[in-house]
């Protein structure tokens, strides 16, 4: 059997293409179907869903490889003549089809592709080229429009391919024609094609599919950034709700107050409170947009230093896990709205290195944390970065559902960036 397509029938290489990119893409769908119902209750539910979620991310950039190689092949050969070219209308369709097919190929996966790399951490592809693309950054805005993308362009997948199978049989069971022979790998088969078959209509055929793909992408658009301002990504849930950078506030959302007395003004734009778990074996990073800082701080007066850290529970955002890390099976934000660290014994270990014993309240336990941080003052401006490491078993974090470390680590590490200007008087 020949590689390259004749006059009457596909080549080898075109029906591997087709057969081994169909089997995928109903795979795709069908596990696309399921892990979005899957419970999350538990550790083994967890680890279970991340299974399934990166299954269908590794197929999914699969196809899209499959369908960059076949439409790279396609460019390359004569696709077989129409059978039927005076049926003009059933044509110029079936070739509208066939071409809506190829962009919903490529869209669709790489949509899911972009949000992914713009998604902080829960369900990694398995592939060696790391989690991030070039020139795609950690957006929960870019995460929310490329996976409405996504789900948008998955359902308009679902009706070609619906078309494209509705035309195949039609032909099989109707006109009984030979054009599924055509596709089908193995002995030849005979297919009669008219002498003075006409060319495919490619250009109106192109045209037709471009409209129906401008029309979908404008009403995915539409719907992600004007119908739903609030609304997130199939994947990331409730990400692109929550402020995406530090420091900034939802007018919506309640703020922390400031502090009635503090010798250091917080620069909240040049700081960061952000936390870092391990999910399934991947570091994940998180960040609280919202918390204030009350500082008497002198490194010639120790004795006299203390600090007060409030911070708003519910800020919190950890990539795609945002809304179950401040649910009830976690944070449970919406009892413990708030967490305090207050610190009022500090000691000098280096040149500008300290550490402060202090408590943290979090979820109603109070535990002693001790603080490492390096601190530099410039006259009548400070920069702090510190870190500690936390259990979130000790405040009951995880449990009873989390108890283990099967999917998420009981160890938070916490990482606080501080640029303070000396309050004036």
């Amino acid at each position: 059997m020949a590689l390259t397509n004749t006059r009457d029938r596909y080549g080898l290489a075109a029906q591997v293409f087709h057969w081994l990119i169909a089997i995928l893409i109903l795979t795709l769908l069908v596990v696309g179907f399921v892990m979005t119902r899957l419970p999350q209750a538990t550790d083994a539910d967890i680890g279970l869903k991340v299974f399934v979620y990166s299954l269908h991310k590794t197929i999914g950039v699969t196809v899209l490889l499959l369908a960059v190689l076949r439409i790279l092949w396609a460019l390359t050969q004569k696709r077989p003549d129409p059978l039927h070219p005076d049926r003009r209308i059933e044509t110029f369709l079936a070739e509208t089809v066939h071409w809506s097919l190829y962009v919903a190929i490529l869209v669709a996966p790489l949509s899911g592709l972009v949000d992914h790399a713009a998604t902080t951490g829960f369900a990694p592809i398995w592939w060696p080229f790391g989690q991030s693309l070039p020139f795609v950054p950690k957006s929960p805005a870019l995460a929310a429009l490329a996976g409405w993308l996504h789900f948008g362009m998955a359902w308009l997948l679902v009706v070609s391919v619906g078309l494209h199978v509705a035309g195949a049989l039609k032909h099989a069971v109707i006109d009984r024609d030979g054009t599924l022979a055509r596709m089908v790998p193995g002995k030849a088969h005979r297919v009669e094609v008219p002498p003075a078959s006409a060319t495919h209509s490619l250009r109106g055929a192109v045209s037709a599919a471009a409209a129906v793909y401008i029309v979908m992408l404008g009403s995915v658009f539409a719907y992600a950034t004007i119908l739903a301002p609030k609304a997130a990504s199939p994947e990331t849930a409730t990400v692109a709700a929550a402020p995406a950078e530090t420091g900034t506030t939802d007018a919506s959302a309640p703020t922390v107050a400031s502090p009635a007395e503090s010798e250091w003004a917080v620069d909240h734009d040049k700081s960061s409170l952000k936390i870092t778990i391990s999910q399934m074996g991947s570091p994940v990073e998180g960040e609280f947009a919202r918390w204030n800082a009350g500082i008497t701080f002198d490194p010639d007066a120790l004795d006299k230093a203390h600090v007060t850290v409030t911070i708003d529970v519910a800020s919190l955002t950890v990539g795609s896990v945002s809304d179950q890390a401040r649910s009830a099976d976690f944070l449970d934000a919406s009892a413990y709205p708030t967490a305090i660290f207050e610190a009022s014994a500090f000691k000098k270990t280096g040149d500008t290195s300290y550490e402060g014993q202090g408590t943290l309240t979090l979820k109603g336990k109070t535990i002693p944390v001790t603080l490492a941080f390096d601190l530099v003052i410039d006259g009548d401006q400070a920069e702090m970065t510190g870190k500690t490491t936390l259990n979130r078993m000790d405040f009951g974090v995880g449990d009873p559902g989390f108890a283990d470390e099967g999917s998420v680590k009981f160890a938070v590490e916490v990482a606080p960036h501080v640029v303070a200007r000396r309050a004036v008087d």
